[in-house]
């Protein structure tokens, strides 16, 4: 069984910065993916940022600039650097782990950003 533990939410005001953690525990198969999707409420969750194995990292365009994924392998954790955030950003955020065969999800931590 694999878990994904998010931290690093809250509140915080418009241009602030958070770091948001996820640590993965348990029997873990090769890792292809980690990322990060988040939901805003009456929204769909979409895709905000992805590392893969490889190094390589993909950023949804709304945040391209202003967050940053990295991933120590070591501790089967992937962070997600938030910058100047907006109140757009506002969500709750979740992270993910994709290996060969399957996928899992975390139970999501909660972003708001508001004056």
């Amino acid at each position: 069984q694999v878990q994904l533990v998010e931290s690093g939410g809250g509140l915080v005001q418009p241009g602030d910065s958070l770091r948001l953690s996820c640590v993965a525990s348990g029997s873990i198969s090769s890792i292809n993916y980690m990322g990060w999707y988040r939901q805003a409420p009456g929204k769909q969750r979409e895709s905000v940022a992805q590392t893969a194995s490889s190094g390589s990292t993909t950023y949804a365009d709304s945040v391209k600039g202003r967050f940053t994924i990295s991933r120590d392998n070591a501790k089967n954790t992937v962070y997600l650097q938030m910058n100047s955030l907006k109140p757009e950003d506002t969500a709750v955020y979740y992270c993910y782990l994709l290996t060969h065969a399957s996928e899992y999800w975390g139970q999501g931590t909660q972003v708001t950003v508001s004056s």
